[in-house]
C-alpha cells in the first residue's frame, strides 16, 4: 500500500521574529526565517530545505506561505535572503507585497 506524502507547513511568530516550517509526512523538511521591521512588514532573512528533501519545490513553497501570510494581513515584504530574492524577481505577481 503506497502511502501519499503529506506536507504541512506551521507558523511560529514572535513579537521580533518568525519562521515558516515545513513538514513532510511529519518529519523537519525545511524552514524560512523572519524578522519584524515595524508593524506591517517583515523581512525573509533565510530559507532553506533539508537536502533529504531537496528538489521538490519546498524553498518556494515557503516562500509562497510568507506571501499568502502578508497578503491576508495587508503586510509587506523585504526579501533578504538570495533564494527569495530569486522567486520574487522571477514572479511579477508578488510585487503587490514587495517592501520598495
Amino acid at each position: 500500500m503506497n502511502r501519499k506524502d503529506t506536507t504541512r507547513i506551521v507558523q511560529e511568530d514572535g513579537k521580533e521574529n518568525g519562521r515558516f516550517v515545513l513538514f513532510e509526512n511529519d518529519i523537519f523538511a525545511g524552514e524560512m526565517n523572519y524578522t519584524w521591521k515595524g508593524k506591517t512588514t517583515f523581512s525573509i532573512d533565510h530559507t532553506t530545505v533539508d537536502p533529504n528533501f531537496g528538489g521538490k519545490g519546498y524553498g518556494k513553497l515557503l516562500v509562497m506561505q510568507a506571501v499568502e501570510f502578508a497578503k491576508e494581513n495587508g503586510f509587506k515584504i523585504e526579501p533578504l535572503c538570495s533564494y527569495a530574492k530569486k522567486v520574487f524577481e522571477k514572479n511579477q505577481n508578488l510585487q503587490e507585497v514587495l517592501n520598495n
